[in-house]
């Protein structure tokens, strides 16, 4: 070896700066990436939360309007059946009605044309005033007429042939007719016996739902009782003073009462008035 050879010496180099670098930049990105990881699945946690329970308000809110309409469609068929309860004519009854009406009113209108020719005759030949007057109020009076019997067409006919008033005007209808009287009442439960024209009559109980009612009527000294019975249908009896039947129609019921009409021949109508002197 030369005395004159170079000594050789040996170093460590250390790490590049830029190393540690990168690992703290990539540290530091997997944090960020865990931290919007989890605020995401909290995000879709609150979501599934939110739509959970708006799904169970629907499916409530679903429920009771279904219940309700289910409700709403019961009444509706408890109302038909009323209905169809009242409307219980039969057809036979319908045919006859119908050949009454359309004779009744044929007659009528040929009536209103004679006394509408003779008012344009009298007119034509120059007729006094107090004549004129007279037979405008003579047309007046069948058109009146006319009216009444086209409002009483459209009442129901019960078995007796009589027709049945559904409320005070047609009550007054009938009145006008002067076939038979008519005595309007309002009976109360647990009130007793009350008086209507000749007859007592004495409220059980009542059904509104169903619109039907129990009475007792007490006439010549002898009582019957008439349970569930409809609104507007007819009750028939006799009294010793009448060869023709007497008419009890209870046209409206409350929980308490009872409110419709007496309807009396006229042979049994005097009688009945003494009784009641208002008619009610």
């Amino acid at each position: 070896m030369s005395d004159f050879q170079e000594p050789i010496y040996h170093t460590n180099a250390g790490a590049p700066r830029w190393v540690g670098l990168a690992v703290a930049v990539l540290g530091g990105v997997s944090v960020l990436g865990l931290g919007v990881g989890l605020s995401a699945l909290n995000h879709a946690n609150s979501i599934q939360q939110t739509t959970e329970a708006s799904v169970r308000q629907s499916t409530d809110a679903l429920s009771q309007r279904l219940a309700k309409e289910d409700e709403i469609n019961q009444q509706l068929q408890s109302d038909l059946k009323v209905v169809t309860d009242k409307l219980n004519l039969t057809q036979t009854q319908l045919i006859s009605a119908r050949k009454q009406t359309k004779a009744t009113t044929v007659a009528v209108d040929k009536k209103l044309s004679g006394l509408e020719s003779s008012v344009n005759s009298q007119l034509a030949t120059k007729a006094n005033t107090d004549d004129v007057n007279k037979l405008n109020g003579d047309v007046s009076g069948v058109k009146t007429d006319l009216d009444a019997t086209k409002n009483s067409i459209q009442m129901a006919r019960s078995e007796m042939g009589t027709l049945i008033a559904r409320n005070h005007d047609e009550i007054d209808q009938l009145r006008r007719m002067g076939q038979r009287d008519y005595f309007e009442f309002t009976v109360t439960r647990k009130s007793g016996a009350e008086r209507v024209g000749s007859i007592q009559v004495e409220l059980k109980d009542t059904n509104t739902k169903k619109n039907q009612y129990t009475i007792n009527v007490l006439a010549d000294d002898k009582s019957f009782e008439k349970k569930n019975r409809s609104v507007n249908e007819p009750i028939f009896f006799y009294t010793g003073g009448s060869h023709a039947a007497l008419e009890l129609v209870v046209n409206k019921v409350s929980k308490t009462t009872a409110s419709g009409y007496l309807s009396v021949p006229k042979s049994a109508g005097t009688a009945s008035a003494s009784a009641s002197p208002s008619g009610q």
